[in-house]
């Protein structure tokens, strides 16, 4: 069943990449209402300062086994010669993350249904998040479908379901008389969003595409069409979008609302001082003690909406130590990218810490 669902699953992921003890999670305790705090867990640690340390024991498991890896993210199928890069796990300053169980994870969703809605980003994630469930429970019944922008995988004997929204944008992309517009302020696509148990959201990866990447030819704020507008502004103002989709939609005591963050990318070896550089031929992180780039402007974007949001959002900040794998992408070892990946991340991989951080936040 599960080799089908990749089948079905890949022919979803091209159609759409060419177009373009455990908590219940009904616990309110579980997110922090003040944003300032959503960081801090575990008495006070925050899971997302910390170093990349060696582990001998990683990868968490073999990509050959798992069939959710699509060929875009399956670096050693396609030829990466280094294996280092998978060895590498994330250390927390003041605090250690629980190890990752596929069996309390299910045991506490029991019921339940979660949602990843966003990019290709997105698809990373989740991906890895099945991946590390199959490598635990191999023999656990599934069922799979895919329709439309949704693709799910329910474990049948947790009744569990977890899914993947794709969308880019998070706010509308339509298509019209004009042409293709996006909607910056409009979500029609977040009637498929209600009734979940949990939601992880991500956007940014696409709103910075011009010229043949581009998938919109205009952008409309109200009833104004834009040919253009500054990126990081038409960012901002979809995500205020979003930010009062979720005041107006979640109800805090069914529905646990995460934001995936700014996951970046390695295309210019001038933000970790070699300019001569990109991700390809990385097979090290940045050991520095800040990266030489700073934290982008999105991610500065990203925390003004959730800081005014009134619904409570956890923010799961990966950027920074994301910053620092300049050796986790695909680079030319890719089955379903031309030319030079250096935004998605290799499975296993950096996706796989995301996941064990979502993981520590749930447990804490």
């Amino acid at each position: 069943m599960a080799f089908l669902f990749r089948a079905i699953f890949l022919c979803f992921f091209l159609y759409h990449a060419k177009a373009e003890g455990f908590p219940s999670l009904a616990d309110p305790s579980l997110i922090a209402t003040n944003f300032s705090a959503r960081k801090l867990l575990a008495g006070g640690c925050n899971f997302f300062q910390g170093k990349w340390v060696y582990d001998a024991s990683y990868p968490l498991y073999d990509p050959s086994s798992c069939p959710y890896v699509i060929p875009q993210n399956d670096c050693i199928k396609y030829g990466r010669p280094d294996k280092e890069y998978l060895k590498y796990r994330w250390q927390p300053s003041s605090c250690n993350l629980p190890r990752f169980s596929a069996v309390n994870l299910l045991n506490g969703w029991r019921g339940k249904k979660i949602m990843f809605v966003g990019d290709s980003l997105s698809v990373n994630m989740w991906e890895s998040l099945n991946c590390l469930i199959h490598a635990q429970l191999p023999d656990a019944k599934t069922s799979s479908s895919t329709r439309g922008n949704l693709s799910s995988i329910t474990y049948v004997d947790y009744d569990v379901e977890i899914s993947l929204y794709w969308s880019r944008f998070l706010v509308d992309l339509v298509q019209e008389p004009a042409g293709r517009v996006l909607k910056l302020d409009s979500i029609n696509d977040g009637n498929a969003w209600r009734g979940m148990d949990m939601l992880v959201f991500n956007s940014w990866h696409w709103w910075t595409h011009t010229g043949s990447t581009q998938i919109w030819d205009y952008i409309q704020e109200g009833d104004k069409l834009y040919k253009d507008m500054d990126r990081l502004q038409a960012y901002y103002k979809g995500m205020t979008t979003w930010a009062r989709w979720v005041d107006l939609n979640v109800d805090p005591s069914r529905t646990k609302v995460f934001y995936q963050g700014i996951s970046p990318d390695h295309s210019l070896g001038k933000d970790w001082n070699e300019p001569s550089q990109t991700c390809s031929g990385q097979t090290q992180p940045y050991f520095g003690t800040d990266y030489p780039a700073g934290l982008p402007e999105s991610w500065t974007i990203v925390n003004k909406v959730l800081s005014r949001i009134k619904k409570p959002v956890y923010l799961l900040d990966i950027t920074t130590l994301s910053q620092y794998r300049k050796d986790g992408h695909p680079s030319v070892y890719s089955g379903d990218h031309k030319g030079l990946d250096c935004t998605h991340w290799c499975l296993p991989g950096l996706p796989d810490i995301w996941n064990e951080l979502l993981y520590g936040v749930l447990f804490s």
